[in-house]
């Protein structure tokens, strides 16, 4: 899971802009960032470390032109490298350079056609290469001497085509402008905007949510459609084409971790849509023979949903739990090794919230298990005399593929284990779990009728390329990919 951001025909210089809109984006990933523009060349700066981290301010003088996209990167397959940050850029054909957010499911399939077939190596982990080189490769058969937006049209539709999986992608090709495109499915994010200059011409955005639109000017904010692409040339209007045809499932666990709370992702609310998992949490409960004195949230994402809860079982909302705001998200963090020592010293307990009260802790999923143990442990050192956990999600069983950092089942806690065992687990007195009916109720109820993707809870992947042969595949990558970063920190330590 990734955000990036991407502009096009803008009266201030474009890395501003960029920059602001990965500032906001930060959320969504805190491994790496990088930022191209074009003038009359590329200009890229990228590295490892937050926005504010990766750049200076000798890195945006020279960051020129009008027009260039921005990545923040969270790793899943990908080792934390600096050879993984995005974006990516390659001079042939025209120059093209791409950022994106989600995961390829058929890497192997695309890197054996890349370099068997089309003589082409690879130099990351990073799934984005296997897009930008399938694109360069198809654009160089059907292009002519300039770039066209038939000829890109043709190439991206070979793209959606060969390339599986779930991603949203934008791109600049030189001496032609930008595009953007969202996997057949739409399983990922992106919306699209414009703004009107000074001068009477128009910039356009697109981005992996609309608050860095919103917040820098842009109107007219819209979805672009899953298999859709767009290309925006400057001084004209974009132009759109629909390439698959496919049904739409946006993944619902950006509704329960990865967004902004004031993002709206495909018509949807999400401030409203956690509003509603409160609500059903908090009927959930009345059903049970338990009482709580107080509700925490574990901040932030579950914040909304833990204040609705309170308000439905009649407990008071309290926010007990104190979080350092230059701490990053413990879940997205790149390793098992840095989310356990990350979560002490994110969370800090307020002792009169707990001392002697029976605590109903709500966080917004528990995926291995290991920060709901460490916050139910920190929740009794503070005097908590009872201590139970809800969770906004359903249990997490299945691993998903579309780019969330599950991918084995022996990750994850729920994945064989009943909710008095989690509990225990955990070392909680009771565990509460969102039901799978009750996460797809909040998002209808808050204005949609699609069908999401939640196959990291129910196993039912909505895309047909994802079998038991793909799960197991991706799992053994995973397994050696593991085993390689804890040998080559073995090797460190001993140095």
């Amino acid at each position: 899971m990734c955000g990036f951001f991407g502009v096009i025909g803008s009266d201030n210089p474009a890395c501003q802009e960029i920059y602001e809109a990965l500032v906001c984006l930060q959320h969504r990933g805190q491994d790496a960032a990088g930022i191209v523009t074009h003038d009359e060349r590329f200009h890229l700066k990228k590295g490892n470390g937050l926005v504010r981290d990766v750049f200076r301010m000798k890195n945006m003088e020279r960051l020129i032109g009008s027009a260039g996209i921005g990545q923040v990167r969270y790793p899943t397959f990908g080792a934390s490298n600096t050879e993984d940050a995005q974006p990516f850029v390659v001079n042939y054909p025209y120059g093209i350079a791409m950022a994106h957010n989600g995961n390829v499911t058929n890497g192997d399939e695309i890197t054996s056609w890349l370099s068997q077939q089309k003589r082409t190596i690879l130099h990351s982990s990073c799934d984005v290469e296997l897009i930008l080189f399938t694109l360069a490769v198809e654009l160089s058969e059907i292009g002519g001497l300039e770039p066209d937006h038939e000829a890109v049209f043709k190439a991206l539709e070979q793209v959606l085509e060969r390339v599986k999986g779930a991603y949203s992608v934008t791109a600049l090709i030189a001496r032609l402008g930008m595009v953007a495109f969202r996997d057949p499915h739409g399983i990922r994010p992106l919306v699209m905007g414009y703004r009107d200059n000074a001068d009477g011409s128009r910039s356009w955005a697109c981005a992996s949510e609309n608050i860095p639109l919103e917040i820098q000017g842009y109107s007219g904010i819209e979805n672009v459609n899953a298999g859709e692409a767009v290309i925006f040339i400057p001084g004209q209007d974009p132009i759109r084409r629909q390439l698959v045809k496919s049904a739409h499932n946006p993944c619902i666990f950006e509704h329960v971790y990865f967004a902004r709370p004031d993002s709206v992702l495909d018509e949807v609310s999400v401030y409203e849509s956690r509003r509603q998992l409160g609500r059903n949490l908090g009927e959930s409960w009345k059903k049970l023979n338990l009482n709580a004195d107080v509700v925490i949230p574990v901040p932030d994402s579950a914040c909304t949903a833990a204040s609705t809860m309170a308000d439905t079982i009649g407990v008071e909302y309290r926010e007990g739990l104190v979080k350092n705001r230059y701490i990053g998200r413990t879940f997205i963090m790149p390793g098992q090794t840095a989310r356990t020592s990350g979560v002490r010293r994110k969370l800090n307990a307020i002792r009169s919230e707990f001392e002697g009260k029976d605590v109903l802790l709500v966080d917004d999923s528990v995926v291995r298990g290991t920060t709901s143990r460490q916050i139910v442990e920190l929740a009794r050192a503070a005097g908590a005399r009872k201590v139970f956990f809800a969770s906004c999600s359903p249990p997490v069983q299945f691993p998903c593929v579309y780019g969330v950092d599950m991918s084995t089942r022996a990750e994850l806690i729920a994945c064989e284990k009943t909710e008095k065992q989690i509990a225990e687990a955990i070392g909680a007195d009771a565990m509460i779990y969102q039901t799978v009916e009750g996460l797809r109720e909040a998002i209808k109820s808050s204005g949609s009728d699609l069908h999401y993707c939640a196959a990291c809870f129910d196993g039912k992947y909505p895309t047909p390329d994802v079998t038991a042969s793909t799960l197991s595949c991706i799992e053994a990558h995973r397994l050696g990919e593991q085993k390689r970063i804890a040998e080559s920190h073995t090797a460190d330590a001993h140095g």
